[in-house]
């Protein structure tokens, strides 16, 4: 492929009139926007220690009344975008949220998706769109793009979650704001019993749902017990995962990024090929081992870590004598519906 031409070999007059004009030449930077044969992303992959991190996030309580931080969070920021941006990968924030005994973390609402998924205690709930959702250690909740949100805790233990939101590209399209409301009234009704058994759904008189998120609590219990009976029906399966989706549509819980949960079976090793979502891993149960390119990590209980995409990933559990289950988000709706998305072998 040919050299292209260097900024630095125009002449300054011309750079200057250029910008004069709000012009700038393409050629110096074609490379870089466009670079051949894949991207070269700004993604690096990144660990986080959960037993080192939590005193930090508990000392934060110390140092910050919930009053002062509305949300209290430390950001687990990817080196590769910058720490002072906020991200794990191009379109994924991730954040550890405390929430503190008899604390309430007021209601709002905001252009970007985000789900929570429950690290450690009980007693603490999040209210969306009026549903009041308890929260339990490997639950999934969703606070979906649009709908009114808050915490709150009745328990005596902190709890913590884990936040993933599609903040970063939000921001990116100019479209990221919340506006602050007053307490929810809590209405009748839970997605999470309602549509609790696969295959079954509540019959309606020629209409589905009419919420657009008609479950926003996605029980640990239920998915992991799928994974089991998954796993003992088709023996010969690799890779033992479930989706989490919307039981109306079938379609992914939410629009923007994807939610997995991931069995590895006693000592199994799974090689997973490079597709071109970044993806990120948290450990529910178990110990696992994630190889990212030339880089290992080793992952106890509420590790996480994330993977640039076009990049292969081995996951290996560590244990022999049990399974471990793993939660992944990813890119791939998005990607999708760019039409960028893709698998390379």
């Amino acid at each position: 492929m040919n050299e292209l031409g260097r900024l630095e070999d125009l002449p300054a007059e011309y750079l200057e009139a250029l910008r004069a004009q709000n012009l700038v030449p393409l050629w110096p930077s074609l490379r870089a926007v466009l670079p051949p044969g894949k991207p070269r992303p700004n993604t690096k992959p990144t660990y986080w220690n959960y037993q080192q991190l939590r005193p930090l996030l508990m000392r934060a309580g110390e140092l910050t009344p919930m009053e002062k931080a509305e949300r209290r969070v430390l950001v687990l920021a990817n080196p590769g975008h910058g720490l002072d941006n906020m991200k794990a990968s191009a379109a994924m924030y991730l954040g550890m949220q405390l929430l503190l005994p008899g604390e309430w973390a007021p209601s709002h609402r905001h252009t970007p998706n985000a789900v929570r998924m429950i690290v450690e205690g009980e007693g603490a709930y999040t209210t969306v769109d009026g549903e009041k959702c308890p929260m339990a250690r490997g639950d999934l909740i969703l606070t979906p793009t649009g709908l009114w949100h808050e915490h709150g805790h009745d328990g005596t233990e902190p709890v913590v979650w884990l936040d993933v939101l599609d903040l970063p590209i939000v921001y990116y399209l100019e479209a990221s704001y919340a506006i602050e409301g007053q307490r929810q009234q809590v209405k009748q009704g839970r997605g999470d019993q309602a549509y609790a058994r696969g295959g079954l759904m509540p019959t309606t008189v020629f209409q589905r749902s009419d919420k657009r998120y008609p479950m926003l609590r996605y029980p640990w219990a239920e998915a992991r017990a799928a994974l089991q009976a998954l796993a003992a029906d088709q023996p010969d399966t690799e890779c033992v995962q479930v989706t989490y989706v919307n039981p109306e549509t079938g379609g992914d819980a939410e629009n923007i990024l994807g939610f997995y949960a991931l069995m590895l079976r006693p000592g199994q090793t799974l090689q997973l090929p490079a597709r071109s979502p970044a993806s990120v891993f948290h450990l529910i149960e178990g110990g696992a081992e994630v190889s990212i390119d030339e880089q290992r990590f080793t992952l106890a209980e509420a590790d996480t870590c994330c993977a640039p995409g076009y990049t292969p990933i081995t996951l290996r559990n560590t244990r022999a004598d049990a399974p471990s289950f793993v939660f992944i988000a990813d890119e791939s709706p998005l990607h999708r519906k760019l039409g960028v998305y893709e698998v390379r072998s």
